[in-house]
């Protein structure tokens, strides 16, 4: 037993080293040199500290520091361009940040935003960036340290006069989709400080608190908000908006510590180290590893499995006994031939030594444990929509399926361990994604056929012809993204699958809510309609042109 319990706890200690078994991937931008604004002294640092940090928390960084408007672009497109199937994706931005209608835009050094024309062309909507990683990446973490007292933001204001465009102080909330977080340097409205120091209060705070060994990304960000309210004597109070369905860790790493007895419960925020082990100790053949894990985890999340496995183990076992004490020869089921395999998975075929089916009483697994396994494997290649754990016609044409792909030809379609191993050695997809009526493929994804061809940013002007105040031309810039548009100006709506287009506006004039109704027609990269003014906008009309950017 002693020697078992030293086993656990070397288990243990190298569980407890940082592995990073997932895709992380972060965009860290700072910009200080502002050409035409007073220029900001931490935001360099602040993201080449950030940088190094997720770094050493495992993440591929994406790194832009003073960056004008085609620099800014370059980084963000390189990012998304290595986003794509992350577990997690993180933005981290310093510099000067500005609302504009309840929009979100971060600055690059050379803007200069004289007039409200200049915002689409000059300045950059952070949703731009969130979209793409939340199309891309299950876990997305955005930091916005962007909150300081900009002086961009008072020209544009002015140059606005009483237009029905409001221009406020710090950052608007951002609405998040499910599994992100934003965190942002103060709470929504109000003006972050610079830091007389290296860093901000808040990048300090990020640096030294994020990552925090064993602790979810939400009680991170608790040290943060304390850290910096003590820094600033409670002026700033750091503000988080998250749709995060489970816990975060960014180092499930803990530091390591002497148990007082051989039961060790897991709490519920440790479960990163309970899977770390468990993973260690799955393939396992003997049975003392799974006795180990039910000692360490009696109510952890894979206790009947290992039960399971430990039966499975104990049968063969006994099997064997019953062979070599000569009590009878064990009845063998009929093997699959399987021909056409790859040099690397030659085992499979039939004449291979110690080949067993799934009916084989000296098989590790179970008939049960092989389905499971089997099914889970050919979801995952995508020739199997879900698991049942029962072995039908359904799972036999999956299996039938992805033979043929791999050009593996069967004489039995029941599971084996070897069939397992074949299917664990697939890369990724071998079924190719079939859609049904009306859909198509486009990002892994089934989407209605037609509208990812509209996907993009687009750059929308409204050409009055009509009396519309003082203006007679406004620019802004729309995400079309599988049908449907958003934009940070306000504008929303859909493109059907024939181009055609349907868009409303809203506002607030003088205390009066208006709008406009746009209509028109998209044809490859340009598009045309109209646009017709609504309650406080009523009498204000003319054209609309699109082009893609």
């Amino acid at each position: 037993m002693n020697s078992l319990r030293a086993a656990v706890l070397l288990l243990l200690f190298f569980v407890g080293s940082p592995v990073w078994a997932e895709k992380r991937v972060a965009l860290v931008i700072g910009n200080s040199a502002y050409r035409h604004a007073p220029q900001l002294a931490n935001p360099q640092n602040d993201a080449g500290d950030m940088a190094s940090k997720l770094t050493a928390l495992g993440f591929v960084v994406v790194t832009g520091r003073d960056l004008d408007l085609t620099g800014m672009r370059g980084v963000i497109r390189e990012f998304v361009g290595k986003v794509e199937g992350a577990d997690v994706a993180l933005f981290f931005y310093a510099g000067h940040g500005l609302q504009v209608n309840g929009g979100n835009y971060i600055i690059p050094i050379d803007a200069q935003l004289k007039s409200n024309n200049d915002l689409d062309f000059e300045a950059l909507p952070i949703e731009l960036v969130l979209a793409a990683m939340e199309r891309n990446a299950k876990v997305n973490l955005v930091f916005l340290d962007a909150c300081r007292d900009n002086p961009l933001a008072t020209t544009l204001a002015r140059s606005l006069g009483t237009r029905s465009v409001v221009v406020g102080r710090g950052l608007a909330k951002l609405d998040t989709g499910v599994g992100s977080l934003i965190a942002f340097a103060t709470q929504p409205g109000n003006v972050a400080l610079d830091g007389a120091g290296r860093n901000s209060p808040f990048t300090s705070a990020l640096l030294q608190h994020l990552g925090t060994p064993g602790q979810s990304i939400t009680d991170d960000l608790i040290a943060v908000r304390r850290a910096v309210l003590q820094v600033t004597g409670g002026k700033q109070i750091p503000w988080d908006s998250s749709s995060l369905t489970g816990p975060v860790v960014l180092n499930p790493a803990k530091i390591p510590e002497t148990p007082t007895n051989s039961a060790v419960v897991t709490s519920d925020t440790d479960r990163s180290v309970e899977l770390s082990f468990w993973n260690s100790i799955k393939d396992a053949t003997e049975r003392n590893f799974f006795e180990a894990y039910l000692q360490q985890y009696p109510s952890g999340a894979f206790v009947t499995l290992a039960k399971l496995k430990i039966a499975a183990i104990k049968a063969r076992d006994k099997e064997r006994e019953t062979a070599e004490l000569g009590q009878g020869d064990l009845k063998r089921a009929a093997l699959p031939k399987v021909t056409g395999v790859p040099p690397e998975l030659a085992k499979l075929e039939q004449t291979t030594p110690g080949l067993k089916g799934s009916s084989d009483p000296t098989s590790q697994m179970s008939a049960g444990e092989l389905t499971l396994i089997t099914q889970r494997e050919l979801v995952r290649v995508g020739c199997l929509e879900q698991v049942d754990g029962k072995w039908g016609s359904g799972s036999q044409k999956a299996l039938q399926a992805y033979a043929e792909r791999k050009g593996i030809k069967l004489a039995s379609l029941t599971p084996t361990e070897e069939l397992v191993n074949s299917l664990k050695a697939a890369g990724g997809r071998v079924c190719p994604l079939v859609c049904g009526n009306g859909l198509e493929v486009r990002r892994n994804r089934c989407v209605a056929a037609g509208l990812s061809v509209f996907n993009g940013v687009w750059k929308l002007t409204r050409h009055a012809t009509t009396d519309c105040g003082d203006w007679r031309e406004l620019s802004t810039s729309i995400l079309v993204n599988d049908g449907v548009v958003s934009s940070s100006s306000g504008l929303s709506g859909k493109v059907a699958r024939n181009g055609t287009i349907n868009m409303t506006l809203t506002f607030v004039h003088k205390g009066r809510k208006g709008g406009n109704i746009l209509t028109g027609m998209i044809k490859n990269d340009k598009g045309k309609g109209r646009f017709k003014g609504t309650g406080a906008g009523s009498g204000c009309s003319g054209t609309v042109t699109m082009s893609r950017m």
